[in-house]
């Protein structure tokens, strides 16, 4: 919740409940759609939970490659678009190893 505390349009009171889930709805109709994220490559988390994000990776490294073939004088290597994360988390779930002793009592071997 800190992006959404120190965003600048937050304030520092809400004036009714109504006026809090106002503000959120935009907040978190712009932060999942629109804000491009560093930890998934740029993309938004809509772009990367609805697979258009390969899409628009593809797209992106077209347009470097195009770059790189008008003037590779300007470039130290060849420039390529982030790498997409396999999974990405907000809070990451604990890895669970299942034993008899996690299964339920009727499952156990």
């Amino acid at each position: 919740f800190k992006t959404l505390k120190y965003c600048p349009a937050f304030p520092g009171r809400f004036g009714s409940l109504q006026d809090a889930r106002v503000f959120c709805d935009v907040f978190f109709r712009y932060y999942n759609n629109e804000h491009r994220h560093s930890g998934i490559a740029l993309h938004t988390p809509a772009s990367v939970h609805d697979g258009t994000a390969h899409e628009i990776q593809a797209r992106r490294a077209q347009v470097l490659d195009a770059a790189y073939a008008a003037h590779p004088e300007r470039f130290h290597r060849r420039p390529a678009p982030p790498a997409l994360p396999t999974r990405a988390w907000i809070n990451q779930p604990p890895a669970i190893i299942e034993t008899e002793e996690a299964l339920p009592t009727n499952q156990a071997a």
